[in-house]
């Protein structure tokens, strides 16, 4: 609609062209605003967050208030004390688990991204006859659960003699990492242009070249999320490590935490949302420095 005097669209007409635009234009209104954007965004924070604070509530806790619950709240803390967490970090061998969890997770994460980065330049770079087929075959195999896998890595951890030690969650953790890695870095070796290595093999580079200084200078967002993905999963992973390591000096955080903090029907809960809490940390922070980059990693390499 128009004003006949001075042919300029009215309110009507305003707000009817707004809509055909597409686009945000229809979060302009207060109440769509507050339902679209900041009630989901509400729920989702609390959904997140919540666990972060139940642990850190508990962690702080004495035991008279973890324990009645008629005269203390379990929604926050009275009398906050840091005895739980003394006692996790100077009575148990909890500072030696998280090193045996950053041992692991490093190492098996590098060597992953090692072996993922070869596998999938090949795959998607070289073009060979049957690398569709290739890639479908590690796809597949990282469709394979680790609850099945864990009986044969068993047998040949035990062979090799390398059980009880971090040697052998090193070997075993790239079964399940490298076909995961590679997957995801197909996907992003793909986004990048042909051309530029064209040029390159014209100018004389080698495949080596090419790879260490176009193809991996441009992949360092992929690089980056396939490595916090492989981290995370290292750090959480608790089949291998309940499997293969006995001694407790030994153990990872996720192991020790449940087997060593729980003495037949009691649980030390307070120590358990300490540790919980501790070896959660690492995850979060390493997310928080390169969020940047795992987003960047979604949109591809090159932007047309």
């Amino acid at each position: 609609m128009t004003d006949t005097t001075s042919g300029a669209p009215t309110g009507r007409g305003r707000k009817a062209n707004a809509e055909d635009e597409g686009g945000m234009g229809y979060l302009e209104s207060l109440p769509r605003k507050v339902v679209t954007v900041y009630v989901p965004l509400c729920v989702f924070l609390f959904v997140l967050l919540f666990p972060f604070y139940w642990m850190t509530i508990t962690a702080l806790k004495s035991e008279a208030e973890l324990l009645d619950y008629e005269n203390f709240s379990p929604f926050w803390v009275v009398e906050p004390t840091l005895q739980h967490i003394r006692y996790l970090l100077f009575e148990t061998s909890y500072p030696a688990w998280l090193w045996n969890t950053m041992l692991v997770t490093v190492a098996s994460t590098f060597l992953s991204l090692f072996c993922a980065v070869l596998a999938a330049y090949a795959i998607e770079r070289l073009r060979y006859t049957g690398s569709r087929y290739v890639g479908m075959g590690i796809f597949l195999a990282y469709l394979v659960p680790p609850s099945i896998l864990f009986i044969p890595l068993s047998v040949m951890v035990q062979a090799y003699g390398i059980r009880d030690t971090p040697l052998a969650l090193i070997l075993t953790y790239p079964t399940f990492l490298i076909p995961f890695c590679t997957w995801l870095l197909m996907g992003y070796f793909r986004s990048i242009p042909f051309e530029l290595e064209e040029c390159a093999l014209i100018d004389g580079a080698s495949r080596w070249q090419i790879l260490t200084k176009i193809t991996l200078p441009l992949a360092v967002p992929g690089l980056i999320s396939a490595g916090i993905f492989a981290f995370t999963l290292s750090w959480n992973e608790f089949i291998y490590a309940l499997t293969f390591i006995d001694s407790s000096e030994n153990k990872t955080v996720p192991v020790a935490i449940i087997t060593e903090l729980v003495r037949g029907d009691i649980y030390a809960w307070g120590s358990l949302m300490a540790g919980a809490l501790l070896g959660s940390l690492p995850v979060a922070i390493l997310y928080s420095f390169f969020v940047d980059h795992y987003v960047a990693s979604l949109t591809g390499a090159v932007k047309e």
